[in-house]
Order: structure tokens, then sequence, then C-alpha cells
């Protein structure tokens, strides 16, 4: 068996391999989705594939909607020409439960891969013609918190930006350029209303979308390449809305075991690949089974009825504090500080971690007890019972390929929202004392410990990407396991950083208990476990 949309004709074969197949009729799905297109998804990674294309599976299948999605590729055009299409857009989902059970679905609402190359007049027109369509009522992205960047850290505009803000909408080449030319088009063939929907696992992501396409519509409209009329389009919400979101679903990357499975079932075909960019891509998804996505009600054109998918729909202050309470307490930090220590004691599963009775420890009061006093509930969602999915069920479930060294990418721009808001709201409070807070500044001392990449027996090992790599090393280049260091003198501007912290360490108190677990962390092998377990003790 081959994942084709000829092969699942042969329903008997699939579902004698535990495979759930589609319940709708396929050429009946891509008739409806053609005739009156409601949703463009950009950014056909697993997330999507696991997540939002299965909220429109939902639908269908439950008789809501008649119709399915497109989506575009941005970055990646190989994910479409070597996975999406030669398997007709639909994706084998893995849905792997914390019981050991694993539930095969084949995902079919996907009508359409683009690409959005305004090279390719064919990719490109095509993706104009669906976005000119009045019945058009939304775009979601995964597009990573990166793809709404346009400028460096030092504030300039990027490379490839500038050429597309003097030049105007005809041929952009920049990602957000190639979507307000897309709206642009929207806009010149009628002015229709559309939601523009960010669901990056990001903080604000609407209002980072937004303030993205503004900046082309105001370069565009002043120099003349738009339409004046277009930049009161992008800030007309009844015409253009940006809602906000907070999206939660663990994807990692295509694994073995599952692909081995999928073998064994008599499924062909699925061996991933790596693409010229380093994606690591294949026709199948593993994905765990906990899912939250809440969206702001904002939709100028109607949307379809994602409630009936589980989407829970509110007002932009409820959504803020779902993605506070998820971002800075119940589940981001959680996986950093895992992630920071995982990579440096050697684990290469986040699940195995949740074996480690020191790490369990830490998490535990990360969460519960220096975390959840300053978190507000947002009635939607309970705080409390958010961390006890996530420590009782997300993170040890044994099933979930996910590793350290994927959750340590881009750790100094996790930080400060992670762990620095927290300790802003000890420091408002009258009743927390800042100087409470022992195993915060224990996560920080382990991820300078971590920009050594020496482990805890003395091997090296590879840092995870992250941005920042270059200017934050160097603090910490010259230590060495077992020997005499002025640890103070060499860490002291780092932990003045209240863009990397979200504090200056040293003007919230906690800059000298980093140095003394840092300082304890390198005295010889072994130093980081007896560090962490010591402090998760006291």
């Amino acid at each position: 068996m081959k994942l084709s949309y000829e092969s699942i004709q042969d329903r008997a074969a699939w579902e004698a391999a535990g495979v759930t197949l589609p319940r709708f009729d396929w050429k009946d799905m891509h008739a409806a989705t053609e005739a009156t297109p409601t949703w463009v998804h950009f950014g056909s990674g697993s997330l999507f594939r696991a997540f939002h294309a299965m909220l429109q599976q939902s639908l269908i299948e439950q008789g809501v909607v008649k119709g399915g999605l497109y989506t575009a590729e941005t970055f990646d055009y190989e994910i479409v020409e070597k996975v999406n299409r030669p398997c007709d857009d639909l994706t084998i989902l893995a849905t792997l439960k914390v019981n050991g059970t694993v539930e095969k679905t084949i995902i079919g609402s996907v009508v359409e891969s683009c690409i959005l190359d305004s090279d390719n007049d064919a990719e490109f027109g095509r993706l104009k013609e669906i976005f000119t369509k009045d019945s058009l009522q939304m775009t979601t992205f995964t597009i990573t918190e990166k793809g709404y960047c346009l400028t460096n850290p030092q504030g300039e505009i990027l490379p490839w930006v500038a050429p597309d803000l003097a030049a105007g909408p005809e041929k952009p080449g920049s990602y957000i350029g190639k979507v307000t030319a897309l709206l642009y088009a929207r806009y010149q063939s009628g002015q229709f209303p559309i939601a523009m929907v960010s669901t990056d696992n990001c903080s604000h992501n609407g209002e980072k979308l937004y303030n993205a396409i503004l900046t082309y519509a105001k370069a565009w409209t002043t120099n003349g390449t738009a339409e004046p009329g277009f930049l009161d389009y992008i800030n007309n919400p009844a015409k253009v809305s940006f809602p906000w979101s907070m999206i939660d679903k663990i994807t990692p990357r295509p694994d073995n075991s599952v692909l081995e499975m999928l073998k064994a079932d008599g499924v062909e075909g699925l061996d991933p690949i790596v693409t010229g960019k380093h994606t690591y891509v294949a026709p199948f998804v593993n994905a765990e089974e906990c899912e939250y996505l809440v969206v702001e009600d904002l939709f100028p054109n109607g949307r379809p009825a994602l409630e009936k998918a589980g989407v829970m729909f509110t007002d932009r202050e409820t959504v803020n504090k779902v993605e506070r309470m998820k971002v800075c307490t119940c589940l981001n930090p959680l996986h950093t500080a895992l992630a920071v220590f995982g990579c440096v004691l050697g684990y290469q599963l986040i699940a195995d971690e949740m074996k480690d009775p020191a790490l369990v420890k830490l998490v535990e009061i990360i969460g519960y007890q220096e975390g959840l006093p300053v978190v507000v509930n947002p009635g939607i969602l309970d705080p409390k019972e958010f961390i006890d999915t996530v420590l009782q069920v997300r993170v040890p479930n044994p099933f979930m390929p996910d590793t350290p060294q994927r959750i340590a990418t881009d750790t100094s721009q996790k930080l400060a929202i992670r762990f620095g808001e927290t300790i802003k709201a000890y420091q408002a409070s009258p009743t927390l004392d800042v100087a409470s807070l022992r195993r915060i500044p224990l996560v920080f001392a382990g991820w300078l410990r971590y920009l050594m990449a020496i482990d805890d027996n003395g091997e090296p090992f590879t840092l995870s990407p992250d941005p920042l790599l270059d200017s934050v090393c160097p603090y910490v280049k010259d230590f060495r396991l077992g020997e005499p260091a002025a640890v103070e003198t060499a860490l002291e501007p780092i932990l003045h950083n209240a863009k990397i912290f979200g504090v200056d360490l040293y003007e919230a108190g906690l800059a000298s208990l980093v140095c003394q677990y840092f300082r304890e962390m390198i005295a010889g092998k072994g130093a980081v476990r007896a560090t962490l377990e010591r402090a998760v003790q006291a």
C-alpha cells in the first residue's frame, strides 16, 4: 500500500492495517473547496498537518462544512514537491498515546499544496486566484516566530526585506512581502474581508503578524507602488483582522519507530527525506494526543465552526491570559529547564528525563511553587490542571520522541519570557519575595553551563541552533571543569543583560545565586548532577 488517493480506495486493506480513513467523499470535498474556498494555511509542516488539517477533517466528517483547505509552503518548497504532491496531499497522522497505543489516521482535508514563490508565475498566480475569492474567510500561519521578523537584532531592516519595501507588491521575494502582495490582490479585487490568524507559538502572535504586514503596506502606499486605500484596508478590522491565538501540540520530527511500525503494517514509500534546506519531513506525522487552540473571535468574513472540533474562541484578553499561563509558567519554562539539563546530562528523550527524580522535582517546583502563585487564571483553562497534564501525561509520554536538543533551540530568545516574567511578577507583588526564587536561577546557571558545550562527564556535545551563540558563548569559553575561576567577573556582563533574562539579575538580587550554582556546576565531572540534586532538596 502506498499513500495516494487511488490506494485508499481499497478501504479494507487500510482498515485491516488499523488505519482510520477519511469518512467523506474526497472528490465532492475537492469540488466544494474549489467552488467556495474558505481557508488557506501558510506553512506546510508537521504541526499544520497534525492539527489544523485534522480540525477541518473533523468538521467535514461531522457534516459541518463541505470543503477542505489549501496549504502554501513558504520556506522549503521541497516539502510540497517531494512529499505533499506525490501523496496526493494525504498525510498519515500517528497519534502517540501515553498508554502505549498508536492511533493511525489518514488526513485528507488538504485539497491542494501551493508554493509561495513570486518568481513562479503559475504557483503565485494560483495563490492569487484563491486569495481573490470573496468566500475566503481566513488564513492561518505556522511559520515560527522568525517568520514575522523584518529586522536584525540591531533593529536594521533585513537585506532581503529592504528591496521589497522599495519595489512594491509586483514580485516581492520576502515571505511577509509575498503574503502582503496576496492581500493587495484581494484588496484590488473588491476589498473583501478576511482574518489573518497567526497560530505560531509566540506571544501576541496576531500583533506580530499585523506589524509585519503593516510595514509593507505603509512603505508601498508611501512610495506609490500600492493604492493609498490599501493602508486603510489593512488598518480596518472590519476588513482585515489579526486575531491573537494560543496553540499547543507537540509534533516532533518523524520518528523511525513510527516509520517501522507503518512499514510493518504494509505501508510503503514513507521514508523521511532531508531537503536542501535541512528540513526533515515525511508523508507521516507523529504527534501527542493533547492539543489546545484558543483564538480571539474576530473574523470579519465569518469562519468555520471550529469550536465543534475543540477550538476555544474567546476575547483577546483571555487569549493573552492563556498564552501567558502556558508560556510563562505552565509548560514552556518546564520544557526549557528539561532541555538545558537534559543536554548537559546526556539525555536524548524528554520522556526519559521524567524518570529522573531530581529533574522531576525541579520542574514540579518551578511550575507549582515558583510559577503558579503569579499566574492569572484565564477562566477557560485551569492553570493547575494544565500543569498536572503536562507533568503527568504529556512530558512523561514514552512514545513521544521529543528531545531536549530540539527544545534547547533558541534558548537565548526564550529565557526572558519563560522566566523573566515570573521574576517581574514577584518584584511587583507586595506579598511575594524574589529571594524565594531558587530554582529559576538554577536554570539560568544550567544554561550558562550548557553553553560550555561540555556534558557532565566532560565530553563535548553540539549546541542547538541559537542566534546569539556567537555573543553568549564567549562569556564561558575560558572555564574548565575542576579549575578555579573568577566566575563573577566573567559572568557579570551577561547577568546584567535584561534582554536575555527579562530583568537585570543584579538589580533583581539573583545574580549571586546564579554565580554560586554555576561555580558548583564546573567543580568537575558529575558536578551538574550533584548541584541539581542539592538544589532541588534545599
